[in-house]
């Protein structure tokens, strides 16, 4: 059974209840908090719960956080099916650091959909990458174009996402997909963790890529946009995939001028430096799963939304300017008092 947008009177509306993994990270955070604030049920699984309780900083109550591990069948289903089951389980979990993803990543996913059926037919969501693409042979990516990944993340992706294809219609699902995550919470981005340091004002700007253009999803946008389909469950398909078109970088320097307008100085600038990366990656560990997607950020990949805004009208927006001084200002970077990004359309 797959469950609709209503319940019977006099009990819960389990059309709005959802089971965010990852809720303590940042996409799986936006999401958890966008769902709250729009007046959904939400739980979180979660290792530790008094220490997810006591770190949240999005701003709305923090959802209600079960004590487990995705990595633990048992636990993920048990935290799907209390109370009578979930109508939604968002899916924004990773294996830490870019590491082990052969070992975690399908594991994760199937343990995700066993706990979607034993909720009773679960819509997944899953925040989609571009991995699963070869960028040299993509420069636009849509819902009909053939994946077609070269590296091992990527035919990892691939083959979670046949996954849920194969589940539907039994399990739903829904894939969003986006470019590089910025904004509240998003610490594991590169945004946050090489473009700028966070802490301390802005001394530099690392560009990833410079000159080449880029996809970029600020936080409360990709949030805001997965909350109005899951608005409208009757019009989704039952394996049901859109990208986010987000901010796009035409001239891969657009976010560089963004951080340094609202800083309000011109901030040098340095090229992040893949040729370390590739004299390291031989000896395995980090450098090696970084160099690994270095043509992600070498070769333009644009997402076409036309899908999304069929569903759902105009792609959530918040202006570039206004995303990055929330994003730097929920890192620390800024002096003085800033205001918080709002939404707009456009």
């Amino acid at each position: 059974m797959v469950h609709t947008a209503s319940a019977p009177a006099g009990e819960p509306a389990a059309g709005r209840s959802a089971l965010v993994l990852g809720a303590t990270g940042g996409v799986g955070g936006a999401i958890a908090a966008r769902l709250i604030a729009e007046g959904w049920q939400v739980r979180a699984l979660c290792r530790v719960s008094e220490a997810a309780r006591s770190g949240w900083r999005q701003d709305c109550p923090a959802p209600r956080f079960i004590a487990g591990d995705a990595m633990d069948a048992t636990s993920v289903m048990r935290a799907a099916t209390l109370g009578g089951g979930v109508a939604v389980i968002v899916h924004a979990v990773n294996p830490p650091g870019y590491r082990n993803w052969s070992s975690l990543v399908l594991p994760m996913i199937d343990n995700t959909l066993a706990a979607a059926r034993a909720a009773g037919g679960a819509r997944i969501v899953l925040p989609g990458t571009v991995y699963n693409y070869d960028p040299a042979l993509n420069e636009v990516i849509d819902e009909h174009g053939a994946q077609n990944a070269r590296s091992v993340k990527g035919r990892i992706r691939m083959a979670l996402e046949r996954r849920l294809a194969a589940a539907a219609p039994q399990v739903p699902s829904l894939i969003v997909r986006a470019g590089d995550f910025f904004g509240r919470g998003a610490r594991s981005s590169w945004f946050a963790q090489v473009m700028v340091r966070p802490g301390r004002p802005v001394r530099r700007v690392t560009s990833i890529a410079p000159g080449v253009p880029h996809a970029y999803a600020h936080l409360p946008d990709l949030a805001a946009a997965v909350a109005a389909l899951l608005a409208i469950p009757e019009r989704l398909r039952p394996h049901e995939t859109v990208q986010f078109a987000g901010h796009w970088d035409a001239t891969g320097t657009a976010m560089r001028d963004a951080v340094r307008r609202v800083v309000g100085r011109e901030v040098p600038e340095r090229a992040f430096p893949w040729w370390l990366i590739r004299l390291a990656a031989p000896f395995g560990g980090f450098p090696r799963e970084l160099a690994e997607i270095e043509p992600v950020w070498k070769h333009p990949m644009r997402l076409d939304n036309r899908r999304l805004v069929e569903l759902i009208g105009a792609e959530p927006h918040t202006p570039l300017d206004q995303a990055v001084a929330d994003a730097l200002a929920d890192m620390g970077c800024l002096a003085g008092p800033q205001g918080h990004a709002g939404l707009v359309h456009g």
